[in-house]
């Protein structure tokens, strides 16, 4: 489907303004072909009309009609054949002419014949206007009938069309729209500089160094727009760093406790409590790292780093091996690609641990392509339902409905593996393999 209303506020007002002139020229020509038309047919049976009433006038007084202009005749019929293209305004006018002169009127016959050369009244003109008319113009025919069933009848030059008109007119509406509308562009560019700016600052708000103030240039509605939005990064930023702050202190907070608890845990007698209560610990320490890390995600402070992205995941298969998981890796090429290596090793091991849990082991590869990198996890588990395919991603959701961690998790793991692909530009899908299993694969752009 083609797109006709630009998106761009220059491109909107250049279209806006030359739909209104071209509205106001149509309005403005058909005014001045009916104006021109108008006098055309004044001019036409203004003349008309004087010389019928000389002609009735002499007819009256028993003198010949004047013919030196070769102009009335008078007939015993009507030349003017049945279906012959007709004026009926030009009858019309004349008709109303002749009455405002006293002169009694019955039937007028008009009729638009070609240019003959050959009339009277033709051979009387400019070789430059008979030529001109040959090409441009046609010969009206106008017969009055007299009440004695004579007929008056005149023959003159009429103009079918102009050409030159339509061309003038032309003409001045493509000067009205280069002396309007570049003027117009060049104004709604000027206003819409700031507005692109801003937008643009506002999609590359978040992660990183902030930016630059814009400049409050533009219009006054537009410079405080820029100037309120100067001030609410200037907020968001520092709820931000406030938020860090926090999370650190809880971090701190939280890990004391637990490395005393750790500490304490030694000094139990029986191995099998002792054993699960240091799992315990380490699960509450996984939990707070990943609760920790999906809260700090958007202001990673890890820098982007190139990358060789088979190397990293296989070093992930491989540390799943050492731990005896039955995971395997399909040897790729080198492949450097600019990431966050920390992040995402994270988001790979937790998709990995997913299979491995739910789904006994998991087949990993890299499937690259020109401008993006698939990173895909299988397995040979039980799937998701697909109605919950995007419910998984949502942080704390378990589809085991247990409380058990070993068996359920906590619900962490696909959220913050989608989150650090997202940070990257990338995005993570789950998809049930036909054959049975999941297939959890991470998309990167090159």
């Amino acid at each position: 489907m083609i797109r006709i209303w630009p998106r761009s506020l220059a491109g909107q007002m250049a279209l806006l303004v030359a739909l209104a002139l071209f509205v106001a020229q149509a309005i403005n020509f058909a005014m001045l072909l009916r104006e021109r038309r108008q006098i055309a047919l004044e001019q036409v049976a203004g003349p008309a009309a004087t010389r019928f009433v000389d002609a009735i006038e002499r007819m009256a007084q028993g003198r010949p009609i004047r013919t030196d202009r070769g102009r009335v005749r008078l007939l015993a019929a009507s030349p003017v054949r049945v279906h012959a293209p007709d004026e009926p305004a030009i009858a019309s006018t004349l008709r109303g002419a002749l009455i405002e002169s006293g002169v009694p009127v019955g039937r007028i016959d008009t009729a638009i014949v070609p240019f003959d050369q050959s009339d009277d009244f033709a051979r009387r003109l400019p070789a430059r206007r008979r030529a001109w008319l040959q090409e441009n113009g046609a010969t009206l025919v106008i017969a009055l009938q007299r009440p004695g069933g004579q007929w008056l009848v005149q023959r003159l030059p009429w103009v079918r069309r102009d050409p030159g008109l339509v061309w003038r007119l032309a003409g001045q509406t493509g000067v009205l729209f280069v002396v309007l509308l570049l003027p117009v562009l060049w104004i709604a560019r000027r206003l819409s500089l700031p507005l692109r700016q801003l937008t643009a600052a506002a999609e590359q708000f978040g992660a990183g160094d902030p930016p630059a103030p814009l400049s409050a240039d533009g219009p006054d509605d537009i410079a405080r727009l820029i100037a309120a939005f100067n001030a609410l990064t200037l907020r968001v930023r520092a709820m931000l760093d406030e938020k860090d702050r926090m999370l650190g202190a809880i971090g701190h907070d939280l890990r004391t406790p637990l490395a005393a608890l750790r500490v304490r845990i030694e000094s139990v007698d029986d191995d099998t409590d002792r054993a699960r209560m240091a799992d315990t610990v380490d699960e509450m320490n996984r939990t707070l790292d990943d609760i920790l890390s999906l809260a700090r995600l958007g202001r990673p402070s890890e820098p982007m780093t190139e990358t060789d992205l088979a190397a990293l995941v296989d070093a992930v298969v491989e540390d799943f091996r050492d731990l005896g998981a039955p995971v395997e890796f399909v040897e790729a090429d080198r492949l450097p690609l600019r990431i966050r290596p920390s992040l995402m090793r994270r988001a790979v091991r937790n998709l990995i641990e997913n299979a491995v849990k739910y789904g006994g082991g998991a087949i990993v590869r890299i499937e690259p392509s020109p401008r993006r990198v698939a990173i895909v996890v299988e397995d040979d588990g039980p799937g998701i339902p697909p109605d919950r395919l995007d419910d998984v991603f949502d942080p704390f959701t378990r589809l085991e409905t247990s409380r058990n961690r070993d068996t359920g998790g906590i619900g962490l793991g696909l959220a913050l593996a989608r989150a650090i692909a997202r940070e990257a530009g990338g995005d993570v899908t789950l998809t049930n393999r036909p054959g049975g299993g999941l297939a959890a694969t991470v998309v990167l752009t090159r």
